[in-house]
């Protein structure tokens, strides 16, 4: 996804919202002039600043009936005459939910010439602010190369070969082909990826194996590179179909949480982070009083683990140990503390693979055992949320020393921000393996929606009500 694509997406909301109000207001100024123009004598009249009310108040329901149309696809290369069709269905769409409102309730507004003419000067002030909008947007793609999609082919045969040709000649495409190699092998695809930057692949070669598919796919997902391929086997249920110089295009969709997902998950997180922060206030007030009053040290304690893209950040949490025994560069014993931590690890751990669970963990003080108990030493992770290095749901964020051990395919837990809650925690908590635990938050990356993040989050509550085994 490029940036370029992003904004001019998110652009297009305030642009339209400006002309469907304009065209409002240029269709009540046409009821005011002489009655040749506004083609029948004004039979009352309705004051501009209560309709301006009522316009300001409609204009949201047409914004949301553009989204669910799909008006705000991210790409540049969209069909502008199948753009111009659904402006003019999502138009008439709320076009008839007004006149429904105003048979039910007449008083509000009865003016039919306004309205229908309003509807479309809708339709073509829209259409021609995304005429210009797309004419800026492919004028910086075809002579800036902004938002230009290095792509990189594999294969060695006609079809490939007629798509190398196709992109070349029309640059409006927005592909620029950075390579076209005959092998799908990892190694080859690094080098190109390092050397001149990828942002596509298309596979058209039906000697690659599934597995070899496979490994690419991952790598794909955990660099942030779309893969398509020309099909030859159905390796997966997470696509979206396309054509390409005639051929069938598949895209693998490494996660819904792209464009505009991505912006309605960030509104979510800050809203109920917000909202979280207010009500729990009196709680982390109280907790942070009975660690102050019980422990020498600080009461957050920063804790450094590695996020989105594998960019390290520190969370925030209630601090549960004594203050010596903090893993954390503000603790002057560091390196005693990581050294008994170690011991620890290799004598108590209960847990498999790159993760660590100590048993009997001698280092908790007395409030610290309560707190972590029922959770409430992740409360501070709120202001994580609402400052946007991490999540209200998502994989949860491990230390560097674990993400070191992760295997290659276990990196795509880094290609979203990690959460104070997610599908592994509301599934088994902390008594999961590793590997099921990655299973459930792959899942949890490939198929998320907002409804999803709710219902984790109304689980959280329940499950942190019975108590955490914090051994």
């Amino acid at each position: 996804m490029k940036r370029s694509e992003l904004f001019f997406s998110a652009l297009q909301v305030p642009v339209d919202f400006v002309m469907i109000v304009l065209a409002a207001i240029t269709a009540f100024s046409i009821r005011n002039v002489p009655e040749i123009i506004a083609l029948k004598p004004i039979l009352y009249k309705f004051p501009f600043h209560a309709y301006i009310q009522v316009v300001l108040a409609v204009v949201p329901l047409f914004i949301i009936i553009y989204a669910l149309e799909g008006l705000y696809d991210i790409r540049v290369t969209r069909k502008f005459w199948k753009e111009t069709f659904r402006v003019f269905n999502a138009t008439s769409i709320g076009l008839v939910i007004i006149i429904v409102a105003i048979f039910l309730q007449r008083e509000w507004f009865s003016s039919r010439f306004i309205i229908l003419s309003a509807w479309g000067l809708a339709v073509v002030y829209v259409v021609i602010a995304r005429y210009v909008l797309q004419l800026m947007q492919k004028w910086l793609l075809r002579y800036r190369g902004i938002g230009v999609h290095r792509v990189l082919l594999i294969g060695n045969n006609g079809k490939i070969d007629s798509i190398s040709r196709l992109i070349k000649r029309n640059k409006n495409m927005g592909y620029r082909v950075v390579d076209q190699i005959e092998t799908a092998h990892l190694k080859v695809v690094k080098g190109i990826e390092q050397e001149k930057g990828i942002d596509e692949i298309i596979l058209c070669e039906p000697s690659v194996t599934d597995d070899e598919q496979e490994k690419l796919i991952d790598y794909c997902a955990i660099n942030g590179i779309n893969y398509k391929y020309i099909p030859t086997t159905l390796q997966t249920s997470q696509y979206e179909v396309g054509v390409l110089n005639g051929e069938p295009l598949i895209e693998v969709k490494h996660t819904p949480l792209d464009g505009w997902g991505k912006i309605l998950k960030r509104v979510f997180d800050v809203i109920v982070s917000f909202v979280a922060i207010v009500i729990t206030s009196p709680i982390m007030l109280i907790t942070a009083l009975a660690i102050w009053i019980e422990s020498e040290g600080p009461i957050i304690y920063k804790n450094e683990r590695v996020g989105n893209d594998g960019k390290k950040f520190f969370v925030y949490k209630f601090r549960y140990m004594k203050w010596k025994y903090c893993v954390t560069k503000e603790n002057p014993k560091l390196e005693e503390a990581l050294q008994f931590e170690k011991e620890l690890i290799e004598k108590q751990s209960v847990r498999r693979g790159p993760l660590y669970k100590i048993k009997n963990d001698p280092r908790k003080t007395r409030v610290g055992n309560f707190i972590e108990k029922y959770s409430i030493d992740e409360l501070p992770q709120f202001f994580n949320v609402l400052f946007g290095s991490m999540s209200l749901v998502g994989p949860r964020p491990h230390q560097k020393r674990e993400v070191e051990k992760y295997m290659d395919y276990h990196r795509r837990l880094l290609t979203i921000k990690p959460g104070v809650t997610g599908m592994a925690q509301v599934s088994g908590r902390s008594d999961l393996d590793f590997e099921d635990e990655y299973k459930l938050d792959l899942y949890y990356i490939e198929n998320w929606s907002l409804w999803m993040d709710i219902h984790i989050c109304l689980k959280t509550v329940g499950v942190v009500f019975r108590k955490r085994n914090n051994l």
